[in-house]
């Protein structure tokens, strides 16, 4: 067992199958030592979806389980793209994370909630998982998901 999957299963984490795409896309491209990972939404493994909106019920501790459920499907994703093997991650380079809201409440709770999946991929990858990102409200996201996010990963040469 790698590193990198004991981490997870210390933190209790089983990672889903990856999702299929729901429109005409695909899950993830490699260009060179890059994996772009398409936006991946806070469904949990049983399809349970996190919906909501800041400043409609979508409280903090709430956006950040969602954005935690997308951070362990980016994961999923990222170990589909690396044929099951974790350990090709050199880093995980950029997060963009969008959350449902309404215009006047995408203040200082929009990056506290994204915070859900950057400090999964911290305590998953280490300081590997440090990475960049943006954090953005947006008025409604596909199929009334309460959070949306997407990938830019590193691979060893």
């Amino acid at each position: 067992m790698s590193s990198i999957e004991q981490r997870l299963s210390e933190l209790g984490i089983e990672l889903p199958s990856p999702s299929a795409p729901v429109a005409n896309y695909v899950s993830y491209v490699q260009s060179g030592n890059q994996i772009f990972i398409a936006g991946q939404t806070s469904v949990d493994a049983d399809g349970t979806m996190i919906s909501g909106r800041v400043g409609e019920g979508l409280d903090l501790k709430t956006g950040q389980k969602a954005a935690r459920r997308c951070g362990i499907r980016l994961i999923a994703q990222m170990k589909a793209a690396c044929d099951d093997d974790l350990t090709r991650i050199k880093r995980v380079v950029k997060l963009g994370g969008f959350v449902c809201a309404m215009p006047e409440s995408s203040g200082p709770l929009i990056p506290q909630i994204i915070n859900g999946c950057s400090d999964l991929m911290v305590d998953v990858f280490g300081d590997a998982g440090r990475h960049a990102r943006f954090a953005v409200g947006a008025p409604s996201l596909p199929r009334d998901a309460a959070v949306e996010i997407d990938a830019i990963v590193e691979l060893f040469d």
